[in-house]
């Protein structure tokens, strides 16, 4: 029995996709790589008789059913979609243009979906496959100068978590990845936009902010290659997890946020216990 993926990732070109997709090549696995640029992700992957480069912008459901088919055509099936295509726009709520907001909404969510939409009917048809989706630290909690981000991400792992039910009479798996900050180019400016400053009651944050993930760039703690193998030993297990989350800072904001519901709940117990109509 041949127990070889074939491996759909989006956002190959660069980051987690481009580690991902050479580990489950090296693993000797088959990897439909996809990008909005070709040559890049091309670049980033390098030549394999197991890999396909195909064009997708995920914003694009047509360009999502292409790629689909595309993969169809070379390899006959998906085993594992990677959700990973990604664009981050930091910056206080109030600075953040509409655009740029639903542009963070259209990448990190939509994206996802119309991906997943032209891959399901695949996964159905075997009565096999696995979702995997990409989220964040700051998808458990949110953080100031992330809101944009944040609502991408918590959309996205709302969207997952009900979806997984939904397809799991398939035997479809899903996985929802929380990574902390693991060193990529995630924070480069191939991949980061800011909001340009524009009230002065931010300045100061603003400034600290900006130092932040400056400094952070090239700099994060986490080893993306390890993060890499980690997936592709949750995609071999039967019964993978609906959500792994990677990284010693990652477990600290998911500690932290477990700890703050709880005692959101405690505080208002009684109050929120004695909504029912009386008898």
């Amino acid at each position: 029995m041949d127990t070889k993926k074939v491996w759909f990732i989006t956002g190959a070109g660069r980051g987690m996709g481009k580690i991902i997709a050479r580990a489950a090549l090296n693993a000797g696995d088959k990897v439909v790589a996809t990008g909005r640029n070709t040559d890049v992700v091309a670049k980033a992957i390098g030549e394999s008789e197991n890999a396909l480069i195909v064009q997708l912008d995920v914003t694009r459901p047509a360009e999502a059913k292409s790629a689909v088919n595309a993969a169809i055509d070379r390899f006959g099936t998906i085993d594992v979609l990677v959700n990973n295509a990604a664009q981050f726009f930091g910056g206080f709520f109030e600075e953040l243009t509409p655009d740029q907001i639903e542009e963070q909404l259209q990448v990190a969510l939509i994206g996802p979906m119309n991906v997943t939409r032209a891959v399901l009917p695949v996964m159905r048809k075997q009565r096999s496959g696995h979702i995997i989706s990409i989220s964040s630290g700051a998808g458990i909690s949110g953080f100031e100068f992330n809101s944009a981000y944040s609502a991408s991400k918590f959309a996205l792992e709302g969207w997952m978590e009900s979806l997984s039910p939904e397809v799991a009479p398939f035997d479809i798996h899903t996985t929802i990845v929380n990574p902390g900050f693991f060193r990529t180019e995630f924070l480069t400016e191939a991949s980061s936009t800011y909001a340009k400053h524009s009230i002065e009651d931010y300045e100061d944050r603003r400034a600290n902010y900006m130092s932040f993930f400056n400094g952070q760039n090239g700099q994060q703690s986490g080893d993306p290659i390890k993060l890499a193998k980690a997936i592709l030993i949750i995609a071999s297990e039967v019964q993978p997890p609906q959500r792994f989350i990677a990284g010693a800072d990652a477990i600290g904001i998911a500690e932290q946020k477990i700890v703050d519901l709880q005692a959101q709940i405690n505080v208002y117990r009684d109050l929120s216990s004695a909504m029912a109509y009386e008898d």
